[in-house]
């Protein structure tokens, strides 16, 4: 089969190196224009950077609807798998692959659809999560599913490490999937719409940690928002990032802070601990503006935080 690749992150290069490594003929890769990056310097994404050292022809438009039609149609791939690829494909490109096209996503859907399920499944407090297969639809991860495979969620994962997970598992993913329609196998299965949920792209203010809302809630936001946008709260003005903490589970810190205030901070010499809604957060790797990230006892060496602030 003639395949035509479209993504850009990370996450897509871990399928387009599967397929590569198991033998399909991946006829061209399609990816987002390059972007300025630091000093205004153009930047290859991921994915370019990949096909290139793989010696593979890359194509990028602002739009693939606009710019990519007659491309396609010259390519004439007999499939086209997506990943991440961050553009909508119009049903005039759908119609020119003779299998059509099929994406790869990081839940289990017809849960997490959108563009940041892997973030949302752990704000969420999700035990699993996994890779869905499916054929590419104009709605946004409606299509009908080929086949999903099921990942367990470890209990202190953070995105960054989960997305790493996921990313192999895709890769794995999509080559089976690829040999089921190479050899006449596939069977699609309608998505069940009313189990249906959805969720938005992350900004930079989803981390923002409110301190009214229960310690599992924060715990697991920290775990979703790590390494961005990062679970954030605010130390004498200045942006104080907490990128690993856990539930307190202390009875005696617990009892200590009994009648602290909302976001009220309790220090000893190696340990900090914050008050919440509902329950205790113990502060283990943090990061105030302008600094390094450090581990507690460090930062409370600095004497920055102590008891009796208020975060947030």
């Amino acid at each position: 089969m003639r395949i035509l690749f479209l993504g850009t992150p990370d996450f897509a290069v871990h399928a387009l190196s599967a397929i590569l490594d198991s033998g399909f003929d991946v006829v061209g890769v399609v990816t987002q224009p390059d972007r300025k990056r630091n000093r205004g310097e153009e930047s290859f994404c991921p994915v370019k950077a990949y096909a290139i050292e793989r010696g593979i022809n890359v194509y990028q438009y602002e739009s693939i609807r606009k710019e990519g039609v007659d491309d396609v149609k010259r390519i004439n791939p007999d499939i086209m798998v997506t990943c991440a690829f961050g553009q909508i494909i119009s049903q005039e490109i759908l119609d020119i692959p003779k299998y059509g096209v099929i994406n790869i996503h990081a839940s289990l859907l017809p849960k997490y659809r959108g563009s940041s399920p892997i973030q949302w499944c752990l704000v969420n407090g999700e035990t699993q999560t996994g890779i869905t297969i499916m054929r590419t639809a104009l709605a946004v991860d409606s299509g009908d599913i080929l086949l999903q495979k099921t990942l367990d969620v470890l209990p202190e994962e953070n995105a960054g490490e989960l997305f790493d997970r996921l990313a192999e598992l895709g890769g794995k993913s999509i080559v089976e999937a690829l040999k089921l329609i190479a050899d006449g196998k596939a069977v699609y299965t309608p998505q069940d719409e009313k189990s249906a949920t959805h969720y938005p792209m992350i900004n930079k203010e989803d981390g923002r940690i409110d301190w009214s809302q229960s310690a599992i809630s924060i715990f697991n936001k920290m775990r979703g928002f790590t390494p961005w946008p990062s679970a954030y709260t605010y130390l004498d003005g200045k942006m104080f990032k907490i990128s690993k903490c856990k539930v307190g589970e202390s009875k005696e810190v617990i009892g200590t802070m009994k009648d602290y205030a909302i976001g009220e901070v309790y220090a000893t010499k190696n340990s900090a601990f914050a008050k919440t809604g509902d329950g205790i957060i113990e502060l283990l790797q943090v990061q105030i503006e302008g600094k390094k990230s450090m581990d507690i006892v460090s930062f409370l060496t600095g004497g920055k935080l102590k008891s009796g602030v208020i975060l947030g």
